[in-house]
Order: C-alpha cells, then structure tokens, then sequence
C-alpha cells in the first residue's frame, strides 16, 4: 500500500512539475515581450518557439532523474529537494542551448530561453516549499504519520530511533524494538518497548501497524536475515538496512547496480556527475580562452627564457595525475639546461620536510626563472594540460613520482582528483608550510569540494601570486 502510495504521489509531482513547466513558458514570453525596446529586439509570434517548451517537457523527466528530484521525498529537506530542481533546471538549459546551437535555430531568443527557464525554477521551488509546508504541518499535527520498528537494540539502532524521532517533520512514530539474537541479556536492557524476537517477526508483522522495518544489527548478522527480509516483503512492510560497515570511514556511502546486483559504492573523492560537469566546462573555457589572450605574453616569456640561457623555452616533467596516471607536465624553464642532473649534489641543502625537494638560493635557477617563480609565471604552459584533461584549474598540485612513492598511505588519496593549477596550498603559504599540513589541506579541498570552494580558491589565487607568498 505504501509503495503505491509513494508511486503516487511522485506520480503527481512529476504532473505538477510539467504542468508548471507548460505554464512557465507563456508566463516567461509575456515577461521577455515587455522588455523589448533599445538595444533588445522584439519577439517572433508565441507560435515559433513552440519547439523549445516540447524538448523542454519531453527532455525534463530525463534530467530529473539524472540529478534524483523524484527520489524518496519524506527524509529529504526543502533545501535539498530545490538544490535537485536547480540542477536539473540547470542541465536542461544546457542541452536545450546545446540543442538549438547545433539547429542553427538564430530565430531563436536566448533572453527568452533564459527567462523561461528561470520562472520554471522559481515556479517549480515555490510549489516544493508549499507542498512541504502543507505536509510538514499535518505531520505535527498527527496527520501523514508513518510507524517504525527496529530490529536490533544496540547503539546503531538505538542511534536511528533517535535520528528519526528528532525529524519531526518527516512524521515517523516508533512502534518498538524487534530483539536479535542474544540482546535480552542483563544490561542490554533497550530504551523502548519490545515487540518480540526476530523469529516472531511474521507474527509482529501482523499483529502490529508497521509502515517501515529498519534492521540495525552487526554486519555478521545480516545473511542470517534473509528470512525476516522476506517475510517483511512477503508482507509488503519496506525494509531499509543500516550497514555501519566502516565507521572510520571519510566518504560517503552510496548503493549502485551493476547488472541488477545491489553493490555499496564508496566514493574516493567528489563524484557528483553534474557539478563535475561543470567543472570540466570550466577548465575548457578558462584556459583555451587563456592560451589565447595570453600568446603574446606566452611568446614573450618564451623568448626571455631561450635569451638567458641556452635549451628548450619549455620544461617537459613527467608528473602523476588522477588515480596514478602519468602524464608530461609543461612549465617554462626556471633552470639551466640539465639541472635535474644535478640534484643529488644539492639534496643535503633541502629546506623542505617530506619527499619534497624546496631551496630558496637554489643555484641552478637562471635569473629570468627566478622572476617566473616568484610571478607564477612559469606555471602558465599547463594551461595546456589542463586543455587536454591531464589537469584542472583547481585541485592539489601533480607530484613527481619518486614523491608518491614515498608518501605515507593516507597522504595517496590526494591522487584521487585531477591536480591542478591551484589549490588551497597555493593560497595559504605554500611552500612556508609544512609537507604533512600540505597534504591535509589538499584531503580538507577533497573533503569539501564545490564548485563554490573553486571559485573562492581562484579569485584568492589573484593576490597570492602577486604579492609572491610563499613562492621559491
């Protein structure tokens, strides 16, 4: 009944979704017609974007699965469920641009498309706030209400009854405790009423009003559970399975499907496919825009390194990237030609911890490397790896391989992101820190990454390459 119920309901979201967006559309073109005059032309008859509000509606179901807006609705907050909406708002305007990009359609109004999709985002947010305030006051109420019962008395589950009951909002009541196993020793007394044993669980099924069964047991028990499972299903009670299997853990749990086989994912580092997305649009424009403005610059640096000393302008180094992959870095030559020979001799004079070789009077610099080191400039040929994918704009800085080969454990997970350009160490000091707070910065920027915490990092990025904090 419940999952009926649930069909339902997002069965009707889905309706109203695309009613509103049908509604939008009218709503955006009379919006876009009253701000023509001056330099923004005026709009063709209502009837020639019609294609735009069909792709529009035809595309919208997929977007909204991409980016999960009709997932299970009761433990999801307002704020999320609208981040959802925007990413698929968002994902829509770029295939629907894309779309008529390649249509040729220059008919077409991109202030109207813009518009259109911003009233569809507004309209589709404020409907989720309505609904959610509506369901939020029942459930305080008494009204909507859900029951629940615990399979396991343990501090998991005592830890889930807890979890559930302080979300008012989400309307769930507690039934009692399902005991498992031995838990009816002394001192395993649970904080609530109990129901029965698991064996009973078919019994408690029926004798009991249980809108969910949540199963909180160790993980060595939960194969000798399949029966209980089957009986809940048997009976049409939804079971979640709380799986603390590494509570040490950084990550994220996330369960994913491999050929129709349930697998838990655990993911090394960001894995959001839309924000990623953009970030990838980011580095594409960014530094092809930026190889190109900058060329002049690029060649005049080019010819002042060859000027001073003599060998190649670039400096070819073979770095690690995402996940152990090697690729060439290029930087321009801050050194004399063969310098990399010649590191042996200096390594009693490193000033740096850890696998990394810094020296501030490093005699193998060259004076014009000297002046690209302490701009940054000599950084700038990597525009080009990060054209190519090798690298992005932000993320830790590549390593050399004899560095990863010396990193402890922990310090590797820093390789499950793409290096790049600049990263929270290049803002914060640099090289006036030590190497183990390097690397927890660049875990903390794996952590908490968004594209919010990129672009802070880009525009700080600005005044510490200027005033040269840190730099060597």
């Amino acid at each position: 009944m419940l999952k009926k119920k649930a069909r339902a309901v997002a069965a009707g979201l889905r309706t109203a979704d695309l009613a509103i967006l049908v509604a939008a559309f009218p709503l955006a073109y009379l919006i876009r017609d009253r701000m023509a005059g001056g330099d923004i032309p005026g709009l063709f008859p209502f009837a020639r974007y019609w294609p735009v509000l069909v792709l529009s509606i035809f595309l919208w179901i997929g977007a909204a699965r991409v980016t999960r807006v009709y997932d299970v609705y009761r433990m999801r907050s307002v704020v999320t469920e609208i981040f959802r909406i925007g990413r698929a708002i968002t994902l829509l305007a770029v295939v629907v641009s894309a779309a008529s990009f390649l249509a040729r359609q220059r008919e077409l109004s991109r202030l109207l498309v813009a518009v259109y999709y911003g009233v569809a985002f507004v309209l589709l947010a404020a409907n989720r706030v309505l609904i959610r305030g509506v369901a939020h006051a029942l459930r305080r109420r008494g009204y909507n209400t859900r029951t629940f019962v615990i399979v396991g008395t343990g501090e998991l589950a005592r830890t889930l009854r807890e979890g559930f009951l302080s979300h008012r909002t989400w309307g769930y009541q507690f039934r009692g405790f399902v005991l498992d196993g031995d838990e009816r020793a002394p001192g395993s007394e649970p904080a609530g009423p109990v129901l029965g044993d698991v064996a009973d669980l078919p019994h408690i099924l029926e004798q009991h009003v249980i809108d969910l069964l949540v199963f909180a047991v160790v993980p060595s028990r939960v194969a000798d559970l399949e029966v209980a499972v089957a009986a809940a299903e048997e009976q049409g009670v939804p079971v979640r399975i709380a799986l603390d299997l590494f509570p040490e853990r950084r990550s994220l749990l996330s369960i994913e499907e491999v050929d129709g086989v349930p697998v838990l994912a655990i993911p090394s580092g960001p894995h959001d496919l839309l924000p990623l997305f953009a970030k990838r649009a980011i580095d594409v424009v960014v530094s092809g825009l930026a190889l190109v403005v900058l060329s002049p610059l690029l060649a005049t640096l080019a010819a002042l390194v060859k000027l001073e000393s003599p060998g190649p302008a670039l400096f070819r180094q073979v770095r690690i990237g995402l996940n152990g992959r090697r690729f060439k870095l290029y930087k321009f030559r801050s050194m004399r030609d063969g310098a990399e020979a010649e590191l042996d001799r200096l390594l009693p004079h490193n000033e740096a911890d850890g696998p990394v070789f810094k020296m501030r009077a490093d005699p193998r610099v060259t004076r014009v490397g000297a002046f690209l080191r302490r701009t940054s400039l000599d950084e700038l040929p990597q525009l080009w790896n990060v054209l190519v994918g090798e690298m992005s704009i932000v993320g830790p800085r590549p390593p050399l391989p004899h560095e990863v080969k010396r990193y402890e454990r922990w310090q590797r997970r820093r390789l499950s992101v793409k290096p790049g350009l600049t990263c929270t160490w290049q803002v914060s000091g640099r090289s006036d820190m030590t190497f183990d707070r390097w690397m927890e910065l660049d875990l903390e920027y794996i952590d908490r990454w968004s594209l919010r915490n990129d672009l802070r990092i880009m525009l700080r990025t600005i005044p510490a390459v200027l005033l040269g904090r840190g730099a060597r």
